[in-house]
């Protein structure tokens, strides 16, 4: 029987009406539309996005586009799951509702309210940032409404009526959110605004002074104007809290992750990356490098680079044991971009200095770059490869070259 929900002769077999219509897949959260039909909210928010307006199954129009919870067949499928626990049938978890405009904006309203009891706008913005977390649904809605000019408003508020926990609430609401560029302006030519940013990264909460940098690299990013980027790095203050967020213990992630894009964007200015420098970033972004995931390692490479542009930045790195053998190693193993960056870095420092070319060809970087330029890596990456062994060539064992089988078939012309 095809609707049975006996797991007897069925095994992993998902009943057919637990199955969303448009995916196919197990029905998470299922809610029915106006023509009676249900589907996986996820799968029907989606279809309704591409501005499709009939019915996946039924093809009649939509009249309304309300999604009613099917709360007894998400009961339903969480039984089933349950029963099939012993298949690896995982339980799926209540979903929590989207939030409601109309909540939204009231709520809005008690933060915004000077008027309000201090404990009901602290009352507020916590619900708010609560609902935020929920899902990116919500994040939608109540960005919609208005709510990064309130936020701004209340960080940035002089009032003695705005306690240091309301604003920080406030803040780590705010950098859920992306801001535009005149809500960037907004912040940016304040030096006593970005001032209190930068105080914030020397808070005793990680959770502070993280959402501080988050919300600093926003701005920077969200800047065009290079004289206000360059304003807002030139705050001394800012690279070292960036990079003592980049040295905090691993139990806390984000910390890496916010760090190193408040970090990326603030060395952009090129002005004041020997601002970095000094502050003990180079040490930091070796440390660390094994610890980035991916994306993370790119713009951890991207800085190295960019920093190593910089005399005082080269010098650095340079005095650091592990940089050369890290960049060396990375080259061809995370990405094409990773490569190209360690590259270039590598440029840098062996351009510098002839220890940096030692440590490079006892590191083996010699057949990192002979495959690099046989790969289908960027032209960018194989430019930097080629200077580098036409650098490197007065540094490589008066052997290496004439045993090596990857040489003889590279497309590099011998120097």
């Amino acid at each position: 029987m095809p609707g049975s929900l006996e797991p007897l002769d069925v095994g992993f077999q998902i009943p057919y009406h637990f199955r969303c219509p448009i995916s196919l897949e197990l029905m998470r959260d299922p809610v029915t539309v106006s023509t009676g039909q249900t589907y996986d909210r996820a799968s029907i928010e989606s279809w309704v996005a591409t501005g499709n307006t009939t019915c996946p199954v039924t093809r009649s129009p939509l009249t309304d586009f309300t999604l009613i919870p099917n709360h007894t067949l998400r009961r339903l499928i969480q039984d089933w799951c349950v029963a099939n626990r012993s298949f690896g049938v995982e339980r799926i978890p209540t979903p929590k509702q989207p939030a409601d405009p109309a909540l939204v904006r009231s709520l809005l309203a008690q933060l915004s309210s000077h008027s309000n009891p201090s404990h009901t706008r602290l009352s507020a913005v916590k619900r708010l940032r609560g609902l935020a977390r929920d899902s990116d649904k919500n994040r939608s809605v109540i960005g919609s409404l208005n709510v990064r000019e309130v936020l701004l408003s209340v960080v940035f508020s002089d009032s003695e009526c705005d306690s240091a926990e309301l604003k920080n609430e406030s803040l780590a609401l705010l950098v859920m959110f992306p801001l535009s560029e005149s809500e960037c302006v907004f912040v940016a030519p304040e030096p006593g605004r970005v001032a209190y940013l930068a105080s914030l990264l020397f808070h005793a909460s990680i959770e502070v002074r993280v959402n501080s940098a988050a919300l600093i690299e926003i701005v920077v990013a969200g800047t065009r104007s290079l004289d206000l980027r360059a304003q807002i790095s030139n705050v001394d203050e800012i690279f070292e809290g960036i990079t003592g967020i980049l040295k905090y213990p691993l139990a806390y992630p984000r910390a890496l992750k916010v760090g190193i894009k408040a970090l990326f964007a603030l060395c952009l200015v090129k002005q004041n990356r020997h601002k970095a420098v000094a502050a003990g970033a180079v040490v930091a972004l070796i440390d660390r490098l094994a610890d980035f995931e991916k994306c993370d390692v790119e713009r951890a490479l991207a800085t190295v680079e960019l920093l190593c542009r910089v005399p005082a930045g080269c010098a650095a790195f340079a005095a650091h044991a592990l940089t050369v053998p890290l960049l060396v190693k990375i080259i061809l193993k995370v990405s094409e971009r990773a490569t190209e960056y360690a590259a270039g870095a590598l440029l840098s420092l062996c351009s510098a200095a002839e220890q940096s070319q030692r440590e490079a060809v006892a590191a083996g970087i010699l057949t990192q770059l002979l495959l690099l330029v046989q790969s289908d890596c960027t032209e960018r990456a194989k430019r930097k490869a080629q200077l580098l062994l036409k650098l490197l060539r007065d540094s490589w064992p008066e052997d290496s070259v004439a045993n090596s089988d990857d040489f003889a078939c590279s497309d590099v012309v011998p120097f």
